[in-house]
């Protein structure tokens, strides 16, 4: 009772003082009972200017304070608040003035630091897979830059950690054997049409490889698309050419510079140039130039002279110039009710550096400039034990081909990520829009193309999600109900590479399953035409290779077919690939049935008999027969290319057999490979596969057709759509995903997620 009068006099006290004290740009001090002055600032203001955001619920009368990994709730006049559902006293309560809330200038410092937060956790032990970070990518710039092999402007298509032994990171992981081996930097200069492959020992501080390959053509730079700008600008040649189509301000011409690819020699173009096609749209100011193409213009622009050296031209067809913008700060936000995503005691999983930990599951992650978001070091805890489901994870490639053979379209089929660099052109990821507000975003550090440490903010975002039932049973007879929910840990990363932005999700289970999801969203590339409507003369030529989604604008038939590279090890490294086929066979023990359900089951033997378009009728398995279950089966994984998405899913590339892009790329046309693992087999089109003549990828790798019984494997699947336009995804597109899984089969002894709480209570008391 005591304590209530003084709070209470406190409260009058603090009443009085709030009422007569000055206000200064909106800062405010009170006094208090020991005779200390308290300096006040508004809630709302200062937690946004901290990065963290304030919800006020009118039921409670509470505020709910979020940033990160911490949920703070606190009450008007209490001097306690609750730090993800833990206690803690303020020095300042929080109080109303001129009805609206302000705190203690401390209030941030003393919540935020106060060490309730258990999400992030100090990493005591490196694991050997960490990213270079921002000291180690300059100290391997210093150590070129010093060497004798140093050059002025160097510039590099890739500078990140060399891939560790993967045994040595398995031991380290599974057994905590120390890693000793020294830190060593790989990377790739750019010089012309030559590639220059190094190393840099850390440790040593020196340069231990270089290896110049001549004729190769790396990826494009980010240089490069200041090159092609400039260029365009400067060339009288190009200005003629827009003002044959009524452009006269080159200013207002956006250039995209896309890749040739590699024709043989029938697009007339030298091997040994190193050269981007260019299209370009027009800025009218609606904020969308993508809804302007300037068509039937193409710029050919050789890189090392930085000039024009050929300009293809066909019929004029007039710019499409109605405003399509698809974003405007004047847009009023629609009137819905909040939704929020409460996690009142903080998060169920940790990060400890680059490992998570979520319930059983266990992972490292990681950005690559090239194919982005990588997984690895994948366990999941059973009845107290780390056992090893993938050792590595990532996109391994993608390829987007369109298909109009007009002048302006038949060279696009862009390698988004052995051409581009996904992972450089990773897109900064927004709390409650690109993901839900209870996601933790994490920064990266990657090299730029100067080989000099680039910050990308809120590159990886994670969080979790209820995902529906688990399972559930009513008895009919009896009082028994079993039901639980199912929670799922995402991974989200999203890259912008030119119009199109593509979001790809690694989703966890409870169960063991492991989802790979890939979504395109974004502006689509467009074709400009003279028909308004389908019922022009023009509109059936016009719509030969696409849907008219404008007056004027044609969105080109193509394809978004994507490959992730899959280093399994199901229990261990020995695995092998097993077909199961469902088939119908004759009833052969008597009774009225005429048939049976029987399964066909067979191992295959090599990597050439193991690629294949999948077929979703079958089981395909990856399976360890040196690990059983109680039940006596081979622990395996169940591999499912795809399962749904709302475009026509992609079983192979929409183009002839005899088609230049088959010679280059085979990954595509089949769902299903099985190579034996190769720590240099990374890409499946191939680590240099800008012009590329041949199959480096893929269809090289299971040329010498090795064994895979019972060897460590390495699966690539294939997933992907062939994206058939429609107006509805103009002047923007809809998120459109497509699902790929990989599934426990036998690899448990039972449902695991029965005594889920008893499991996870085991695996939160191991943490690297």
């Amino acid at each position: 009772m005591r304590k209530q009068r003084l709070f209470k006099e406190i409260q009058k006290i603090l009443a009085f003082n709030l009422s007569i004290a000055a206000s200064l740009c909106g800062v405010h001090s009170t006094a208090y009972a020991h005779g200390e002055a308290a300096e006040l600032v508004p809630l709302y203001q200062n937690m946004s200017e901290q990065g963290a955001k304030v919800v006020k619920d009118d039921f409670t009368n509470s505020y709910t304070i979020t940033k990160g990994s911490m949920q703070v709730r606190a009450k008007p006049n209490s001097d306690q608040v609750l730090v993800n559902g833990k206690p803690l006293k303020l020095s300042v309560p929080v109080l109303i003035k001129d009805g609206k809330p302000v705190i203690g200038k401390d209030f941030f410092n003393e919540v935020f630091q106060s060490g309730l937060d258990q999400t992030f956790k100090i990493e005591n032990t490196f694991h050997p897979l960490n990213s270079l970070n921002t000291a180690e990518i300059k100290k391997t710039f210093d150590v070129i830059n010093r060497s004798k092999y140093a050059y002025k402007n160097m510039r590099f298509a890739e500078l990140k950690l060399k891939e560790p032994e993967k045994a040595k990171v398995w031991d380290f992981f599974i057994n905590h054997k120390e890693y000793k081996d020294d830190r060593v930097a790989s990377f790739i200069l750019l010089k012309g049409n030559q590639a220059i492959e190094g190393e840099v020992n850390l440790n040593t501080q020196q340069v231990t490889k270089w290896n110049v390959l001549k004729d190769t053509h790396g990826m494009v730079l980010l240089d490069n698309f200041e090159t092609v700008q400039r260029v365009i600008e400067a060339s009288k040649e190009y200005q003629d050419a827009l003002r044959k189509r009524g452009i006269t301000d080159v200013k207002k011409v956006i250039t995209n510079p896309l890749t040739v690819g590699y024709f043989g020699g029938k697009d007339g173009l030298d091997k040994q140039l190193n050269v981007l096609k260019v299209v370009s749209y027009l800025d009218t100011g609606d904020g969308n130039y993508w809804a302007h193409p300037i068509e039937n213009l193409v710029a050919v622009v050789d890189l090392d002279k930085e000039k024009i050296i050929k300009i293809e031209e066909g019929a004029m067809i007039p710019v499409p110039m109605v405003d399509r913008p698809y974003a405007t700060k004047n847009t009023k936000p629609p009137k819905i009710k909040p939704l929020n995503i409460s996690e009142p005691e903080g998060k169920n999983f940790t990060i400890t550096g680059q490992t998570i930990h979520w319930g059983n599951w266990c992972f490292h992650v990681a950005l690559d400039s090239r194919v982005g978001l990588q997984l690895s070091t994948v366990t999941y805890k059973d009845k107290g034990v780390k056992r090893k489901v993938m050792y590595e994870g990532n996109l391994g490639g993608m390829v987007v081909p369109y298909g109009d053979p007009d002048m302006g379209w038949y060279f696009k089929s862009y390698l988004d990520s052995g051409e581009y660099g996904m992972g450089t052109l990773t897109s900064a990821i927004q709390l409650g829009t690109d993901a839900p507000e209870n996601a933790v975003l994490l920064d990266a550090v990657i090299a730029d193309y100067k080989g000099q440490p680039q910050v990308i903010p809120n590159a990886i975002a994670i969080f979790e999600r209820y995902a529906g039932p688990e399972y559930k049973h009513q008895e009919i007879f009896g009082d028994q109900d079993a039901s639980e929910a199912r929670r799922e840990l995402v991974v989200r990363w999203i890259s912008t590479v030119g119009n199109y932005d593509y979001m790809f999700d690694w989703v966890f289970a409870q169960n063991g399953v492991i989802g790979i999801n890939a979504g395109a969203t974004g502006i689509e590339a467009v074709k400009g035409v003279k028909s308004r409507t389908m019922h022009d003369s023009t509109a059936k030529e016009d719509t030969k290779y696409g849907t008219l989604i404008d007056h004027n604008i044609v969105g080109t038939t193509h394809q978004h077919i994507y490959n992730f590279r899959l280093d399994m090890d199901v229990d261990g490294e020995n695995n092998s690939f097993m077909h199961m086929d469902p088939v119908v066979k004759a009833n052969d023990r008597g009774g009225v049935r005429t048939s049976s359900m029987q399964i066909d089951s067979k191992v295959i033997s090599n990597e050439q008999n193991a690629a294949e378009k999948f077929d979703p009728s079958t089981i395909r398995l990856l399976t360890n027969f040196n690990k059983e279950n109680k039940l006596g089966n081979p622990v395996s994984y169940q591999l499912i290319p795809f399962a749904g998405g709302t475009h026509p899913v992609a079983k192979g590339a929409n183009f002839a057999p005899d088609e230049w892009l088959f010679k280059r790329l085979n990954f595509m046309d089949k769902q299903i490979w099985v190579t034996q693992y190769k720590p240099d087999e990374r890409y499946p089109e191939g680590k240099y596969s800008n012009r590329s003549t041949h199959d480096t990828g893929l269809g090289q790798f299971i040329q010498n057709n090795e064994n895979i019984e019972n060897k460590d494997l390495v699966v690539w699947m294939t997933t992907g759509t062939t994206h058939v336009a429609r107006a509805e995804e103009w002047p923007i597109m809809p998120t459109e995903w497509v699902y790929t899984l990989i599934k426990p089969w036998n690899f448990f002894d039972n449902t695991p997620t029965l005594n889920l709480g008893d499991e996870q209570e085991h695996a939160q008391h191991e943490h690297h």
